[in-house]
Order: structure tokens, then C-alpha cells, then sequence
């Protein structure tokens, strides 16, 4: 299977909507989200992932959410469920509920806070690709994992059938282009502010933030480069620098999409579960600014 059909190329990492308190998961809300999202131009939705506040939803909301967005927009998008964390035992068993209720792929971050050694990452990975059958895109996020997937681990991932693709992170465009010149582990930006750098070094697509808002603009910067239009693709993405600003420079993301959300009368806004606190009125301000300098209808 190619990543594309498993994966989409325009994926968004989809916030979690809750109830005003924050107690419970809104399930409607997040139907509407999802539907939204595809209908914006998203072929592709990651749930539990970051952005979708998993570290602090348990296991049975994160498997009705996959329900709830699979029997929403399965059969128009693909659904790719977040199942990793930094115990590989409770991996395994999130990926095997996220099989069972129906994702399509799975998305799995590099162990983070135990800093283990690159055997370890390569075992984790293992371990967690070969408890289902459904495809893998790992995580490559130093910055939140503490560590950093080695060219030479990834090659090794690209080895694993189920392995299919990289969300890269790393804001390192060179060490991407080492791993895609050795191997055909696909790769996607996690970055949207180094979106272009990567699609042009050979990226498939992009696992985005800021695709809550501008992901039809995605698709056409993906589909620019893909004609070999670099100046269209440039003169698209200078557009999105005033929103990726806004939503990803300023404050964590969940907190920026939620509120940007909010402004736009959209269903996904609204509460945040802590340790994450909503967007402070000068932020607001701020993000208001720069999402109608991006072109953003408020």
C-alpha cells in the first residue's frame, strides 16, 4: 500500500472538542468537526494525536472518538488514530482498540520522556506495527519527545511492511532529504511553517495544525509542487506565514485552534482540559490579527 492511499496527503491533527467544563468529550461536536474538516479539503484526519489533547483523555473516550469520526467521515477521508505514548506495553494495546474500532492507520509518536536509545525507539516502533495490520506513520518530534528519531533508525523503520511513513518534526529539511534519498518511507511536514522546503525535497503531504483553518490552501501547495509550479506553490504559502504566525507561534496549538474556532462560529471551539488553560484576550487579539492578515473572514 502507498502512503498516500493510506494516509490522504492533506491530514489535519484534529482538536478534541469538550463539553463547557471540559468533563466529557462533545461527540456531536466532533462529527461536525470532522465533517467540516473534509469538507474544507482535508482527505485525511489524525485524532488523539497532540492537538487533540490526548495525554489527557482516557482510553475509552479516544476509542468512541474513533468511532464517533470514522461512522462521521470514514468513508469520504482516512482516519488516522494517535495510539503512541512512552510506555510501549500500553501502545500496543491502544493500537490494537484503535484496529478494532476502525481506524484507518495509526500515527505513532517516538517515545518521549524516558529518552530511550535508538534500539529501544526501533523496538517500540516494531512492537507497536506488528500488533495489528493497519499502516504506520511514526512521529518524529525531538522537541516534545526529548529525543530525536536517527537517520539510521528510520531507514531501518522503512524496512517494516507496515511502516509507511514519517511525520517529520525534526525542522531538520537535510536529514529528511538523507532519509528519502535512501529509502521509500514517505514523508509528511509536521511542521506547517517548513511545509514547502519539505514537499519540495519530496514530502507527500502534511499532517497540519493550521489545516483547521487553511487546509484547502494545503492542497494546493501540494498540488503546485506536484505540477512543478514553485512559484505558485510560494506565493500560496506566503499567504499561510500570518496564520501559521498566529496559531503556531503564539501559544501552544490546541489553544490557538480552539479559540480560532470560537471566532469563527465553528463547532471544535470551547474548552481545553488542563494543564491547558484557553487564550488570554490579548491572544485573542493578537490571533484575530493574524488570521485576517492570512486571508481568514472574521
Amino acid at each position: 500500500m502507498q502512503a498516500r492511499d493510506a494516509f490522504g496527503t492533506v491530514l489535519t491533527a484534529m482538536v478534541t472538542p469538550f463539553t463547557p467544563d471540559g468533563s466529557s468529550i462533545d461527540f456531536d461536536a466532533a462529527a461536525q468537526l470532522a465533517n467540516d474538516l473534509v469538507d474544507l479539503g482535508n482527505d485525511g484526519l489524525v485524532i488523539n494525536g497532540t492537538t487533540g489533547e490526548s495525554a489527557t483523555t482516557a482510553d475509552e473516550e479516544k476509542v468512541k472518538l474513533i468511532k464517533v469520526v470514522v461512522a462521521a467521515v470514514g468513508d469520504r477521508a482516512r482516519v488516522v488514530a494517535g495510539a503512541g505514548n512512552n510506555d510501549t506495553l500500553h501502545s500496543v494495546e491502544l493500537a490494537k482498540q484503535a484496529a478494532n474500532a476502525g481506524a484507518h492507520g495509526l500515527l505513532i509518536v517516538t517515545p518521549y520522556y524516558n529518552k530511550p536509545p535508538q534500539a529501544g525507539v526501533l523496538a517500540h516502533f516494531h512492537a507497536v506495527a506488528d500488533a495489528t495490520e493497519l499502516p504506520v506513520m511514526v512521529y518524529d518530534i525531538p522537541g516534545r519527545a526529548g529525543i530525536a528519531i536517527e537517520t539510521e533508525t528510520l531507514i531501518r523503520l522503512s524496512e517494516h511492511p507496515r511502516i509507511l511513513a514519517n511525520k517529520d518534526a525534526k525542522a531538520d529539511p537535510f536529514a529528511a532529504s538523507q532519509v528519502m534519498s535512501r529509502c521509500d518511507l514517505a514523508y509528511y511536514s509536521g511542521d506547517d511553517g517548513l511545509t514547502l522546503p519539505l514537499l519540495a525535497l519530496g514530502a507527500v503531504g502534511v499532517v497540519s495544525v493550521t489545516g483547521h483553518l487553511v487546509a484547502d490552501r494545503h492542497r494546493k501547495v501540494i498540488e503546485a509542487v506536484a505540477d512543478n509550479d514553485l512559484a505558485t506553490a510560494r506565493a500560496i504559502t506566503e499567504t499561510l506565514v500570518p496564520v501559521t504566525e498566529g496559531v503556531m507561534t503564539r501559544m501552544q496549538g490546541a489553544i490557538a485552534t480552539k479559540a480560532a474556532l470560537e471566532m469563527l462560529g465553528r463547532a471544535g471551539g470551547g474548552a481545553l482540559r488542563l494543564p491547558l488553560v484557553p487564550a488570554t484576550a490579548e491572544q485573542r487579539t493578537k490571533l484575530r490579527e493574524e488570521l485576517i492578515a492570512g486571508g481568514i473572514n472574521l
